[in-house]
């Protein structure tokens, strides 16, 4: 229960950390997609912000089928006592993923190859769904949208994997979303203002450093505590037999 729950915990600050990336990556993809909205919804934000919700809510429901897929594929491993394999892929991919973010690792960004054959096939019908009229386009628009190749995206699939259950896995990847939501939200509704913070280095290397710091912190500290009861169960244990004898 504490491996599941630190899953959600990283997956979810991953997602929060990583908000200058989600600015600079998927803040121009929302931003061009506002723009295709008709002007009279565009100059008004109450009636644009449904607009904004459905492209993110359609993204998410992709970002949780993926993590249900990468649950199931991963679940043969985990029952085989491949977990602790699995977290220390999900740390090494995380930290990587640190790095590149705080223009540490550039190399890290040829990750995002591995979605391009998904990519290829689904961004013909995207743009088909463009210019966005309604909102149930914008709702499909945001599925096509979460299959973008995304190197932070697959970070958070390797957090999912640890899970090794699809719907676990896939609750994993949705605490991942609602933490881009501040973010990518924002980016739909104040483009301007956001794009330029994304553009400051500072902030992306703060960002990097907090995503490494949270990577160790969620991988050791469930270890750690697990360890802990272990040694409690074998005092509690071992007074047992000395109280019997």
């Amino acid at each position: 229960m504490e491996a599941i729950t630190s899953s959600y915990i990283a997956a979810f600050l991953l997602g929060l950390f990583s908000t200058v990336h989600c600015i600079a990556m998927c803040g121009s993809v929302i931003g061009a997609l506002t723009l295709s909205l008709p002007k009279e919804i565009r100059e008004n934000q109450s009636k644009m912000f449904p607009y904004v919700l459905n492209y993110n809510l359609g993204r998410l429901f992709s970002y949780g089928s993926a993590g249900a897929i990468v649950g199931l594929l991963s679940s043969p491993l985990v029952n085989i006592n491949g977990h602790q394999v699995l977290q220390y892929l999900s740390l090494v991919v995380m930290i990587a993923m640190g790095l590149y973010l705080a223009g540490w690792f550039p190399k890290f960004a040829r990750m995002e190859r591995m979605g391009a054959p998904i990519w290829r096939w689904l961004q013909p019908i995207g743009q088909k769904l463009l210019p966005v009229r309604t909102r149930s386009q914008a709702l499909f628009l945001g599925v096509i949208w979460g299959w973008l190749p995304c190197g932070l995206v697959y970070s958070a699939l390797a957090v999912a994997a640890t899970a090794g259950d699809p719907v676990k896995a896939s609750l994993v990847m949705l605490a991942f979303g609602a933490g881009t939501l501040p973010a990518v939200m924002g980016a739909g509704l104040f483009t301007g203002i956001l794009s330029a913070m994304a553009r400051v280095k500072h902030l992306r290397q703060v960002a990097g450093v907090l995503i490494i710091a949270m990577a160790l912190a969620t991988t050791f500290w469930p270890m750690t505590m697990d360890h802990g009861a272990d040694n409690g169960e074998q005092t509690d244990h071992s007074s047992h037999q000395h109280h019997s004898m």
